[in-house]
C-alpha cells in the first residue's frame, strides 16, 4: 500500500523532469547523448520516439513500473525484426486523474542523466554566447549611426557658422545653395556646385572650396560709380547660370543651352550674349539699364549726388535728366515676416534687376530711414512697393506722415503693394489682388507699377481715452482699412496672442486663415461678444444711433473687408450708397457674431447697415471688448472712441484686365442694381496718370 501510494508520487516527478528536459532539449540532442551512450537506434527518429525515450530514461534499471496502469505498445515491441528494445517504447498515456504513467522497458539511465546534464550546460553557455553576441551587434547597430548622425550634425553647425560669418564679411550679397534647391555652375571651377553660394546682387555662383577666391576676385553690383565720359555705362559681365530662355543680343540665338558654364550676362541690363559673340560687340555698345530704366537708380546719379555741394531738389531735377524722361524710380520695402515668408526671396529678385540700394528689409531697417533715399531723388517721382500685408503697409504709410512733420512734402512717394499678409483687404481693394504668391513673376509686377495709376486715399485718427485716467494722454492710432469692436476682434486678438506665442508654425497663408476659422467656430458656441447693444453706445457725426440686439460694430474706410468681402454690398440684392476711397466718409455696420460674419463672406447674408459719417463715437460703458485697428488688436476696458479724418495719400491703383466672367457680373449688377458700381477710383479729373 505504502509502495502503490508512493510510486504515483515518483511518477509525477519524472514527468516533470521530462518537461524541463524537452524544454531545454531539442529531439536532435536527444537523439545524439543517447547514441553516444550507445542505447538509441538509428530507426529512432520520430519526435514521439524521442520523448518516449526521454521518459523511460528517468527509470532506474531496478525500479518497478507501475503495472496497474501501463499500457504496452504490443505493435512496436512484437512488430517488425528490425525494432530493437529501444524502439519498444511505451506510449505517453494521459489519465484522467491528471497523472502522467510511461510505460517503458528498462534503459541506461545512468549514461543517459550524465549526458543530458553535460549537454544542457553546454547548451545554456551556448545560448548565453550567442546572446551577449547578438546584444553587442544590435547596440553597434544602434550607437554608430547616432554617433555619425551627432557628427555630421556638429559639423554642418559649424560649417554654418563659418559660411555665416563669411557671408556678413563679403561685398557680396552671398546666399546659400546646394545642388538640389538651386543647380547651377562653379564661376571659377567650371564644376557643378554641390554646396555652396550664389550672390543675390550680381548672380555670382561658386562652391565652398572657391568662395574666397570668387569673392576677392569678382567685382559685385556697384551701388554708385562713376560713367563714361559721354554719361553712359559700360557692361558688367558676369559668366555662366543665364536665365531660362535668353537670347543673343548678336546672333538672336537662344543662350545657356550647353550643361556647362557658358555664356555672359549683363547684371544691370540683363543681356545675355554667347562667348563665341562677347567679341563681337560694337566698341560702342553701351549698358542702357535694360527694360526696367525708368525704375533703377543708376550708379552713376548716386555718384554726382555725393559730390553736390548743396543738396537742393532743383540740382536732383537736373540729374535726373540724364536717366531719360519718365524716370520714376521705385523703392522695395520688404516684410520678411509677412504672411508665407516669401520676402527675403523677393529681396533677392528684386536686387538682380534693380539697384541694390533700392531694397530694403524692414526687419533691418525701419521704413522712416528707408525713405530718407526720397529726399535724395526729383521731388515727387518715387514709387515705394510696399512688399508685406495691411500691417506692413500701414507702417509705411505712418513713415510717410513722419515726413510731412519734417517739411518734406515735396519728397512724398506714391505708395503700391504687394500683397504678402493673410487678409491684405487694401491691396484686394486697389487692385493689386488678394495674395501673392509667385504666380507671376517680379518683372510683371514691375510692369504693373509702371503701368499703374495715382488715386487718394482717406486716413482716419482714432482716439481711445480710457474712462478714469483723465490725466493720460490718450492713445492715439491711424486707421486705413477699418475699425471694429466684437467678433471679428476678438479673432484677431486670440491669433495675434497665439503667433506671438509660436511665430514659426504660422509661416502659411492657409494655416494663418485655418487658425482663423478655429477660433471664429469657437466664437459661435461661447459668443464672448453678446449683448454689445447693452454696453456701447454709437454716435455718427453727433447723433446717437439706436442699436439691435448686435455682437459687433465695424466702422469701414475701404471696400473689403475680412479677406475679400465686399462687406457694405453684402449679397447685393439692395441698393446702398456707393463708396469711395476719397469721399471724407466711414461706412458703419453691425454684426449679430461670428456665424452671421461667416454668412456675409460667402454672400448668403447682409450686414446690419447703420449709416455713413465724417466722425464716428462709441461710448463702451461696462466691461472689457476686444478691438482691433487694421488687423492690430487689443482688449479694452471702458473707454470712449472717437475716429475722425486725418489726411490724404497718393497710391497707386491697379486697373487689371477684366474677363468675360467679370465684364458679365457687372453687367448683371448694373441692370439689377440702380446705384453705381462701388470703385476705389474717384471719378473724373482725381484719377492721373503717375
Amino acid at each position: 500500500m505504502t509502495e502503490r501510494t508512493r510510486k504515483p508520487t515518483r511518477t509525477q516527478e519524472c514527468a516533470c523532469v521530462f518537461r524541463d528536459r524537452l524544454q531545454r532539449a531539442v529531439g536532435l540532442k536527444l537523439r545524439r547523448s543517447a547514441s553516444g551512450a550507445g542505447g538509441l537506434n538509428p530507426a529512432l527518429t520520430s519526435r514521439r520516439d524521442i520523448c518516449h525515450f526521454a521518459a523511460a530514461s528517468s527509470f532506474a534499471p531496478h525500479e518497478p513500473r507501475p503495472a496497474a496502469v501501463c499500457h504496452y505498445d504490443n505493435e512496436r515491441c512484437t512488430g517488425s525484426p528490425r525494432a530493437s528494445p529501444p524502439r519498444a517504447v511505451g506510449r505517453l498515456v494521459y489519465i484522467s486523474r491528471g497523472l502522467i504513467e510511461f510505460s517503458s522497458p528498462p534503459s541506461h539511465v545512468a549514461a543517459s542523466n550524465a549526458m543530458y546534464t553535460e549537454e544542457d550546460e553546454g547548451g545554456e553557455d551556448r545560448d548565453s554566447r550567442e546572446e551577449w553576441t547578438l546584444l553587442f551587434w544590435t547596440s553597434l547597430a544602434v550607437v554608430v549611426p547616432v554617433i555619425i548622425t551627432l557628427w555630421c550634425s556638429a559639423q554642418r553647425s559649424k560649417r554654418k557658422i563659418h559660411m555665416k560669418d563669411f557671408f556678413r564679411k563679403s561685398k557680396h550679397g552671398w546666399h546659400y545653395t546646394d545642388l538640389f534647391s538651386k543647380p547651377t555652375y562653379c564661376c571659377v571651377c567650371s564644376q557643378h556646385i554641390l554646396q555652396g553660394a550664389f550672390c543675390d546682387c550680381c548672380g555670382l555662383c561658386a562652391d565652398e572650396p572657391c568662395l574666397p577666391r570668387a569673392d576677392r576676385s569678382q567685382v559685385c553690383k556697384e551701388i554708385t560709380a562713376p560713367s563714361r565720359p559721354d554719361g553712359t555705362l559700360e557692361h558688367h559681365w558676369v559668366r555662366g547660370n543665364v536665365p531660362l530662355a535668353s537670347y543673343c543680343v548678336v546672333c538672336k540665338q537662344q543662350c545657356g543651352t550647353q550643361p556647362k558654364l557658358c555664356d555672359f550676362r549683363c547684371v544691370w541690363c540683363q543681356s545675355t550674349v554667347h562667348d563665341d559673340c562677347i567679341f563681337g560687340l560694337a566698341e560702342g555698345d553701351r549698358c542702357d539699364l535694360g527694360e526696367f530704366r525708368s525704375l533703377i537708380i543708376p550708379p552713376n546719379y548716386l555718384h554726382h549726388v555725393n559730390k553736390l555741394r548743396r543738396r537742393h531738389p532743383e540740382e536732383f531735377s537736373k540729374l535726373a535728366s540724364s536717366c531719360g524722361s519718365g524716370w520714376t524710380p521705385v523703392l522695395v520695402l520688404a516684410n520678411t515676416r509677412s504672411g508665407n515668408n516669401m520676402g527675403e526671396a523677393l529681396l533677392g529678385e528684386f536686387r538682380t534687376i534693380l539697384n541694390p540700394v533700392q531694397v530694403f528689409d524692414l526687419s533691418e531697417l525701419a521704413p522712416p530711414k528707408a525713405l530718407q533715399l526720397c529726399t535724395l531723388l526729383p521731388p515727387g517721382s518715387v514709387r515705394v512697393l510696399a512688399c508685406g500685408g495691411d500691417g506692413t503697409v500701414g507702417w509705411v504709410l505712418d513713415a510717410i506722415d513722419a515726413m510731412k512733420l519734417k517739411g518734406q512734402d515735396q519728397f512724398i512717394p506714391r505708395v503700391t503693394i504687394l500683397p504678402l499678409g493673410t487678409g491684405n483687404d487694401l491691396s484686394n481693394t486697389l487692385g493689386w489682388g488678394a495674395g501673392y504668391a509667385g504666380e507671376i513673376p517680379v518683372e510683371q509686377v514691375l510692369r504693373n507699377v509702371l503701368d499703374a495709376e495715382v488715386v487718394k486715399m482717406d486716413r482716419w485718427k482714432v482716439q481711445v481715452a480710457s474712462k478714469g485716467l483723465y490725466f493720460r494722454k490718450p492713445k492715439v492710432l491711424s486707421m486705413n482699412n477699418y475699425f471694429s469692436v466684437g467678433p471679428d476682434a476678438l479673432m484677431a486678438l486670440n491669433f495675434h496672442t497665439h503667433r506671438e506665442k509660436t511665430p514659426s508654425f504660422f509661416s502659411s497663408r492657409i494655416i494663418n486663415k485655418a487658425v482663423y476659422f478655429l477660433y471664429g467656430t469657437k466664437d459661435c458656441l461661447v459668443q464672448e461678444c453678446k449683448d454689445l447693444d447693452k454696453r456701447i453706445e454709437l454716435e455718427l457725426d453727433g447723433e446717437r444711433v439706436a442699436l439691435p440686439s448686435l455682437e459687433g460694430i465695424i466702422v469701414c474706410n475701404i471696400g473689403y473687408w475680412g479677406g475679400g468681402c465686399r462687406l457694405w454690398e453684402g449679397m447685393g440684392d439692395e441698393p446702398c450708397p456707393p463708396t469711395r476711397l476719397d469721399d471724407g466718409l466711414l461706412e458703419v455696420v453691425g454684426v449679430f457674431g461670428s456665424f452671421h460674419c461667416a454668412q456675409i463672406q460667402v454672400k448668403l447674408a447682409n450686414p446690419v447697415r447703420l449709416g455713413q459719417a465724417h466722425t464716428v463715437r462709441l461710448v463702451l460703458k461696462s466691461s472689457r471688448m476686444p478691438m482691433q485697428v487694421d488687423g492690430e488688436p487689443w482688449a479694452q476696458g471702458p473707454c470712449t472712441i472717437t475716429i475722425t479724418h486725418k489726411t490724404q495719400v497718393l497710391m497707386l491703383y491697379h486697373s487689371a484686365e477684366q474677363t468675360d466672367d467679370d465684364e458679365d457680373e457687372s453687367s448683371a449688377s448694373e441692370t439689377e442694381s440702380p446705384t453705381p458700381h462701388d470703385s476705389p477710383r474717384p471719378p473724373g479729373p482725381a484719377l492721373a496718370r503717375a
